[in-house]
C-alpha cells in the first residue's frame, strides 16, 4: 500500500533519475519540500538546479518552464494549488498550447504542470475550484486526473515523457489517500479509461476523487439490488469515450459525476459523446451531479452543500434506474 503522495514522488524521483533534463520547479518545491510534501528529499538528491524554488510568479517560472521545454528539457512545472494556474493562462494557453502548432511541428514542448486542484476544506471561493474544464478546452493540451495511487504513479511518468504540455491534476483531498501501486517501472497510457467496478444496471462516470465517492456509492447501492458500473476517465484529455461508450451500451443508462460546475463542463462532455454515439442504446436519461453553481463557500455546512456527496450520487443513481424505460 502506498499513498497518493507518495506514489507521485516516486512517479518523479524515478523519472529524474532515468532522464536528466527532467528538473522540477515551482514554490517551495526545494527545501520546504512542496507544499503538499510531494517533493520530500528531492533538493537532497538532485541539488538545487535540478529542484528550483522559485517567487510567487506563476506566469514567470512557467514561461521559464516552457523555453526550457522549446530547448530541450523536462520541466515538471509544480503548481501551489490550480487555482494559481489563472495567473499563467497566458503562458499556458497561448504558448504552451500553440507552438508546436506555430512551429510547423519544428518545436515541441515536452512539460508537465502539475499539481492540487478542486476543493479540500474550507480554502475559500479563490483557491476551491475544479478547473479541469478550462483546460480540456484548449487544442494543444492533454489534461489527466487520477483518482488512485496506481494511476497517478502510472499516468505521471507518462506525462513527463510525453512530447506534449499535459495538465496534471491532483485533488487535494487524495494525498493522503492509500491504494496498490505496482512495482517498478511501469507506465499508463494517456487517454485510456478504465471499469473500476463492473455492473449491470447503471454505468457512472466519475474521475478524482469523485471516483471514490462513486465506488462507496456503489457499495450502498448493492444492498438495495442495484448493481453499478463505475467507470473512471482517468485521461479527460483526450477523452476515452468508446470505454464509456461500450459500458452504457452494456448497461443502458448513465449517471456522470463531477465536482466542477456543470455548465460547459467535462460532464456535460461526456453526455454529449454519449448521446451522440450511443442514443438508441439509453433506456433513461442521463443523469448529471456536479458542484452547485455558486462560488465554493467558506463555511463548512455550505462547502458541503456545495460539492457533491455519496448521497447525492446514490439518488442520481436511483433516478436513473427508475427513470422512463425508453427516451
Amino acid at each position: 500500500m502506498m499513498s497518493y503522495r507518495d506514489a507521485l514522488n516516486q512517479a518523479m524521483r524515478e523519472e529524474m533519475r532515468r532522464d536528466d533534463k527532467v528538473f522540477l520547479i515551482g514554490e517551495e518545491v526545494g527545501y520546504y519540500q512542496g507544499a503538499f510534501k510531494v517533493s520530500k528529499g528531492f533538493v537532497e538528491e538532485f541539488g538545487p538546479k535540478r529542484v528550483l524554488d522559485t517567487p510567487i510568479t506563476e506566469a514567470g517560472f512557467t514561461g521559464l518552464a516552457i523555453g526550457a521545454a522549446m530547448a530541450g528539457l523536462h520541466p515538471i512545472v509544480e503548481l501551489m494549488t490550480f487555482n494559481f494556474g489563472i495567473l499563467a493562462m497566458d503562458q499556458i494557453v497561448n504558448n504552451a498550447a500553440k507552438i508546436r502548432y506555430m512551429s510547423g511541428g519544428q518545436l515541441s514542448v515536452p512539460m508537465v504542470i502539475r499539481g492540487p486542484g478542486s476543493a479540500a476544506h474550507q480554502l475559500g471561493a479563490q483557491h476551491s475550484q475544479s478547473l479541469e474544464a478550462w483546460f480540456a478546452h484548449v487544442p494543444g493540451l492533454k489534461v489527466i486526473a487520477p483518482a488512485t495511487p496506481h494511476d497517478a504513479k502510472g499516468l505521471l511518468k507518462s506525462a513527463i515523457r510525453d512530447p506534449n504540455p499535459v495538465i496534471f491534476i491532483e485533488a487535494q483531498l487524495l494525498y493522503g489517500t492509500k491504494g496498490d501501486v505496482s512495482d517498478g517501472d511501469y507506465t499508463i497510457p494517456i487517454g485510456r479509461a478504465e471499469v473500476k467496478r463492473k455492473g449491470r444496471d447503471v454505468s457512472v462516470v466519475a474521475y478524482s476523487k469523485m471516483l471514490l465517492l462513486a465506488l462507496e456509492a456503489a457499495e450502498e447501492l448493492t444492498g438495495q439490488g442495484i448493481d453499478m458500473e463505475v467507470v473512471d476517465p482517468r485521461t479527460l484529455k483526450p477523452l476515452d469515450v468508446e470505454t464509456i461508450v461500450e459500458s452504457v451500451k452494456k448497461t443502458g443508462r448513465l449517471v456522470v459525476v463531477e465536482e466542477g460546475w456543470s455548465f460547459a463542463s467535462m460532464g456535460a462532455q461526456i453526455a454529449e459523446s454519449v448521446y451522440s454515439l450511443a442514443f438508441d442504446y439509453l433506456d433513461a436519461p442521463i443523469v448529471r451531479v456536479a458542484g452547485e453553481e455558486v462560488p465554493i463557500p467558506y463555511t463548512r455546512p455550505l462547502e458541503d452543500l456545495a460539492i457533491p456527496d455519496r448521497h447525492r450520487i446514490v439518488n442520481a443513481v436511483k433516478k436513473a434506474v427508475s427513470g422512463a424505460e425508453k427516451l
